[in-house]
């Protein structure tokens, strides 16, 4: 009888020795895979060598980038740090400057009370381009500074300039000048006296100085209108209401006033100290001089001396050129104002309505050389 067992049982033993014979082929299969990623890390491989290269750096390459970007914006971060440590330096700079020279100003101004009297307006004269000083150093400022300390450190400005105004008219009051007719006669009605004492014109007071101690000319049109040297005599000489006029100053006033003057040519020797000039228009100024004041002025030419810097305020349409009028005794004037020839900033023009830090003023600007006046007779 054909026993099946006998049959069957080689057959499983073949069929399990073919299972192990696959499983060690797939053994070797996947250690010579292995074996094969351990040569391409390792660097070997042979004809593959320049596959395999690229491969090895596209790795390190893209850690590279991301390291480089890391590093990029590690240092932008700084740098905007140090900026912003920068900015608030210079502020604080700012801010404590700005404060002692405020408490120095108003130091100044208390104390003038107890000034004698001749050295009163110098001292008010002080800090009144103490007071500019400090304008200027805002002006300068405000590129690195917030809007809101501009605006409190204007504020501070403005209140200086009121109590140096306060000051002023307490300490050298603009007194007014009338003409009094003489005590009436006994019986007659004094009445007609004091309607003719209203009535009387007025002369103007400039910075506590009285008409007896001003020279200068006021109320003419037309006219051609000269002082000499020894009329001067470092006084201090007022210009007002002129129209249409040629003035001639031929000496070296203490200060200059002009004020009122429209289409009218002045022309005048070294000041000592400053120039004002407020309310003008369509004029010619030619002067040298320690500080220039300009207020309220429009469409005006400066032919300029100064030392220090020139100030424009609420003004439009003024230019200016270097000083170049001349007459005899010039030089003499010139050493008796003190002023230094070698030294004229006459490009050097400060704008207190305009703060823009790196755009120039719109209403100031620099004469150009073929509209400039040279021929003055």
């Amino acid at each position: 009888m054909f026993d099946k067992r006998l049959y069957i049982r080689p057959i499983r033993v073949a069929l399990v020795q073919t299972c192990l014979r696959g499983s060690q082929i797939t053994s070797c299969k996947h250690s010579a895979r292995d074996r094969m990623e351990a040569v391409v890390v390792s660097g070997g491989g042979g004809g593959r060598d320049d596959t395999d290269t690229t491969a090895r750096a596209k790795v390190p390459e893209r850690l590279l980038r991301r390291d480089q970007a890391r590093q990029d914006d590690v240092e932008k971060r700084k740098e905007v740090k140090e900026s912003q440590t920068v900015t608030e330096e210079k502020s604080d700079f700012f801010t404590s400057a700005f404060n002692k020279e405020k408490a120095a100003i108003e130091e100044l101004l208390s104390s003038c009370g107890e000034a004698e009297r001749g050295r009163v307006a110098g001292l008010l004269e002080e800090i009144s381009a103490r007071i500019q000083q400090l304008q200027k150093f805002l002006t300068d400022s405000v590129v690195f500074l917030v809007q809101y300390e501009v605006r409190q450190a204007q504020a501070a400005l403005q209140r200086l300039q009121a109590a140096l105004d306060d000051r002023r008219d307490e300490l050298l009051p603009k007194k007014k000048f009338a003409f009094r007719s003489r005590t009436a006669a006994p019986g007659k009605s004094k009445q007609p006296a004091v309607a003719k004492e209203e009535e009387a014109p007025e002369t103007e007071v400039v910075d506590g100085v009285p008409p007896a101690e001003q020279c200068g000319f006021s109320n003419a049109e037309h006219q051609v209108l000269i002082k000499s040297g020894d009329e001067i005599r470092q006084t201090d000489v007022l210009l007002t209401h002129l129209s249409h006029c040629k003035v001639r100053l031929l000496g070296a006033p203490s200060t200059l006033h002009i004020k009122h003057v429209r289409d009218s040519e002045i022309l005048c020797g070294p000041v000592s100290s400053s120039v004002f000039m407020d309310h003008c228009s369509g004029c010619t100024v030619a002067v040298p001089c320690q500080q220039l004041r300009t207020h309220n002025t429009t469409d005006t030419r400066v032919y300029l001396h100064v030392t220090s810097r020139g100030i424009i305020e609420d003004c439009s349409g003024v230019r200016v050129a270097p000083f170049s009028w001349s007459y005899p005794g010039i030089e003499a004037d010139f050493e008796v104002s003190g002023l230094d020839r070698e030294k004229n900033n006459w490009t050097q023009v400060d704008d207190f309505n305009w703060l823009a830090f790196d755009t120039p003023s719109p209403n100031w600007s620099i004469l150009p050389e073929n509209e400039r006046k040279s021929d003055w007779d």
